[in-house]
C-alpha cells in the first residue's frame, strides 16, 4: 500500500466537490462469515469507492486473504499500529480471547484494538474520505459513496443532544474520555453522540488528530488512548471536529444509513422480518451485533428475500 504524505495542521485542506472515497472494516476471525457477506453485498450495492480495507490481527490475515479481490485488500495490523502493542492469548479464556499488551497501555481487548486500527488506517490509505462500516453488517439497497461528500466537505454523523440526559451505556465516559485526549477543557463531555455504524472520516483529519493527540500527550497517539480502557474512537474523532477544528471540512447530519440492533434477545425469522421493515427510507443496511448470536443462514436468507433473488 502506499503511503500518502499528508499535512500537519489542525485543518483539512480544501478538496474538489466529491473527493475519494475507501470503504473500511475491521473484522476478527469469528466473524468471518459476516464479513464475506458485507464483502458480497458490498460488490452488489455499493459505488462511488475505489478499494475496501479489511484491518485484522496478524494471526487472522491468512483466513481474511480469501475475500480479497482487485479493490479489496486485507491489512495486517502489525503494519498500522505500534510493534510494541503486543497480542496474547488469555489463559483465563482457556485461550480462546486474547489480550493486547505493552508497557505504554492498559491491557486491550480486541474491540479496542479494532478502533485503534480504524484511526490508524488513515496516515496509509490514500483516499480523501474513509467509509466504516462494521462487519455484522449487511448492506440491503444501492448505495453510492458520493452521498458523504457535499461541496468538498465530508458528511459527520452526529447524534444532536443525545447526552444531555441519562443514557444507557457508557457514552458521556468515553466523551469524558476523548476530552481527556484531546486537550479539551469544557465541557469535559459534551452534549453530542457520534458513535454509528456506515459513516465517513476525512483522512486528513484523522491524521491531524492523531498529531494534536501526540502534541498534548507527549506520548504515541495509540497509547495516549489506550491509557484507558473507556474510549471510543468515534466520539473522539466527533469532538475533534467539532470543537477542535470548528467543524471546519464537514457538514453535519444526524441521518443514520444503517439501522443497527445493538442489543436484546436472539433474532428470529420472524423478527429479524420485523426489524427490516422498520428501515426508515433514506436507509440502505442492517447490522446486527454478532455477539447476539443471529443464524448466519437467517441473515443469508433475508438479503435474499430483501433483494427479489
Amino acid at each position: 500500500m502506499n503511503v500518502a504524505v499528508h499535512p500537519r495542521n489542525e485543518a483539512p485542506a480544501a478538496a474538489q466537490a466529491v473527493g475519494t472515497s475507501a470503504l473500511v472494516t475491521a473484522s476478527y476471525a469469528p466473524d468471518f462469515e459476516r464479513c464475506r457477506l458485507l464483502c458480497e453485498t458490498i460488490d452488489r450495492h455499493v459505488t462511488g469507492h475505489s478499494r475496501h480495507y479489511i484491518l485484522v490481527a496478524h494471526a487472522d490475515v491468512p483466513l481474511f486473504r480469501a475475500l480479497e479481490t482487485t479493490n479489496r485488500v486485507v491489512i495486517d495490523e502489525r503494519d498500522i499500529l505500534p510493534a510494541w502493542l503486543r497480542v496474547v492469548p488469555d489463559p483465563t479464556s482457556l485461550f480462546r480471547r486474547k489480550f493486547w499488551l505493552s508497557t505504554r497501555t492498559k491491557p486491550l481487548r480486541g474491540w479496542h484494538v479494532q478502533q485503534l486500527r480504524r484511526i490508524a488506517i488513515a496516515a496509509h490509505a490514500d483516499e480523501d474520505a474513509l467509509v466504516y462500516c462494521d462487519s455484522d453488517v449487511v448492506i440491503l439497497k444501492d448505495f453510492d459513496c458520493a452521498r458523504f461528500w457535499k461541496d468538498g466537505q465530508v458528511r459527520l454523523f452526529r447524534r444532536d443532544d443525545a447526552l444531555r440526559g441519562p443514557v444507557d451505556g457508557d457514552q458521556k465516559i468515553w466523551s469524558e474520555n476523548a476530552a481527556r485526549v484531546l486537550g479539551i477543557e469544557a465541557p469535559a463531555v459534551a452534549p453530542h453522540d457520534y458513535i454509528a455504524t456506515f459513516i465517513a472520516w476525512r483522512r486528513d483529519a484523522v491524521v491531524s488528530m492523531c498529531e494534536r493527540i501526540e502534541r498534548i500527550s507527549g506520548r504515541h497517539w495509540v497509547a495516549a488512548i489506550g491509557a484507558e480502557r473507556k474510549f471510543s474512537e468515534c466520539m473522539i474523532y466527533g469532538r475533534y471536529v467539532d470543537e477542535v477544528i470548528k467543524g471546519r471540512g464537514h457538514f453535519l447530519s444526524g441521518e443514520e444509513l444503517c439501522r443497527v440492533y445493538w442489543r436484546g434477545p436472539r433474532l428470529t425469522s420472524a423478527t429479524v422480518r420485523a426489524f427490516v421493515d422498520g428501515m426508515d427510507p433514506g436507509q440502505v443496511a442492517i447490522g446486527m451485533q454478532s455477539f447476539i448470536g443471529t443464524d448466519m443462514d437467517l441473515i443469508r436468507d433475508l438479503v435474499r428475500a430483501a433483494e427479489g433473488r
